[in-house]
């Protein structure tokens, strides 16, 4: 889909990064068939320098990138975009996985992949609810932490916290429900989708960059449920 194309009328606004030209070509036009405006870039700088132009909604991201890897630009993104970061990583390579997921990537893919099957993970991000769609309801008080769902906006001590969306609606699931335990799949199928398949442990890097992020320590506010999942409690 040509870039110029009101987004208005697109399903999304998708960013396809990735230096194997022809794979990112292909990607980009079943997207734009899916109804998605979607933009190429082949270099790490060249992702910032689109995503700063373009405000994508979702960022397909290769980590093996020229100028930049994909790990820096995921950091750098982060610290101006509140979009969804698809990464792609190669198959079994875990360390990539969990430095995406630390950088501040949402999901992973893992190559070789089906590009129906990523389309499909794109519509499932872009499901998720957004600012001001929560219905109205008073904050959730946690001793210093609250979570301020009309807002979108997490505060700890009256101050605003960064998180991604991912974060915030971990934290909206498990301040939903508290003093009760929910499974890491409970959480996955709350905040990604049921339909979604991978590695289980996102959910534990997830919650790792939350708690650093609301720097608190693990049992206060979120507690570690060993070997079943977690749970928010009022501390």
């Amino acid at each position: 889909m040509d870039p110029g194309t009101d987004s208005t009328l697109s399903a999304g606004r998708v960013l396809v990064v990735d230096d194997e030209k022809p794979l990112a070509a292909m990607v980009a036009t079943y997207l734009a068939r899916a109804g998605y405006d979607a933009t190429v870039a082949h270099t790490g700088p060249d992702a910032l320098e689109s995503a700063r132009g373009h405000d994508p909604d979702v960022v397909v991201l290769d980590l093996g990138l020229p100028g930049l890897d994909g790990i820096e630009v995921c950091r750098r993104l982060r610290s101006f975009s509140q979009c969804y970061v698809l990464m792609l990583t190669a198959r079994g390579d875990e360390e990539d996985k969990l430095a995406g997921l630390g950088a501040g990537a949402d999901d992973y893919i893992t190559k070789p992949f089906s590009v129906r099957e990523l389309v499909a993970r794109v519509a499932a991000v872009l499901r998720r609810p957004r600012t001001g769609l929560y219905p109205a309801e008073p904050a959730r008080v946690f001793g210093d932490l609250t979570v301020d769902l009309a807002a979108h906006e997490a505060r700890v001590g009256g101050l605003p916290v960064g998180l991604t969306r991912t974060e915030f609606y971990l934290l909206a699931a498990l301040s939903a429900r508290p003093q009760q335990v929910m499974t890491r799949r409970q959480l996955i199928d709350t905040v990604w989708d049921p339909a979604w398949v991978g590695d289980e442990r996102l959910v534990d890097v997830h919650i790792g960059n939350l708690r650093r992020k609301l720097n608190v320590d693990p049992g206060h506010h979120i507690d570690t449920v060993r070997g079943v999942g977690y749970r928010m409690v009022a501390r």
